[in-house]
């Protein structure tokens, strides 16, 4: 597989001429048919992936709203996703229909998802002329065609096109003191 972008799929990313595949059309079909849908619930259509092939493909639509998107959120958006998709004739073959907010650890594939994540930690891997490299800190900059990530002080400036993988990460907080893990291990042995 050749050195490009192979996580970032936004409409208008591809330049005239570029080949797009049936999965990128599908993508963009599902993306047109559901936008106005997911709107209308009073949410935003964060992301929408397809993968697997023949009949254990799955379509995963990941939705978000103001406060986040909660189970009865995720279950109406189901309700009125699915048959819409059914329309989308360019969707062929079977496929399991998963809708989901996009959780607390957040995949970034848009200029938009990178551009809502400025001040977020983050962990990009990107390829470099020596190979895969993989960096976390937050996420000062992002315009149309890098990022910027800075790492205790000092800034990186990584191209969309060299990102293979990108998400937010969550810092859960310090380790419990080593006393209560102690007390609660005596509690639990009697």
């Amino acid at each position: 597989m050749g050195r490009g972008p192979r996580f970032f799929l936004t409409k208008g990313f591809f330049g005239e001429g570029v080949r797009v595949s049936a999965t990128q059309t599908q993508v963009e079909a599902a993306r047109a048919a559901v936008a106005p849908v997911v709107a209308a619930l009073g949410c935003s259509l964060y992301d929408i992936e397809l993968s697997g092939a023949g009949k254990a493909r799955t379509l995963r639509v990941t939705i978000d709203r103001a406060g986040g998107a909660d189970l009865e959120t995720i279950a109406e958006a189901t309700k009125a996703i699915s048959p819409v998709l059914d329309d989308v004739s360019t969707l062929g073959e079977p496929y399991l229909l998963e809708v989901s907010s996009p959780g607390i650890e957040r995949t970034l594939r848009t200029v938009e998802h990178f551009g809502g994540a400025i001040g977020a930690d983050v962990s990009i891997k990107f390829h470099t002329e020596a190979g895969p490299r993989r960096t976390h800190g937050t996420l000062v900059e992002a315009d149309d065609s890098s990022i910027v990530v800075d790492t205790d002080g000092e800034r990186l400036t990584i191209s969309y096109d060299d990102i293979t993988q990108a998400r937010t990460v969550f810092a859960w907080g310090p380790q419990p003191r080593e006393k209560t893990r102690a007390r609660a291990k005596e509690k639990n042995s009697k």
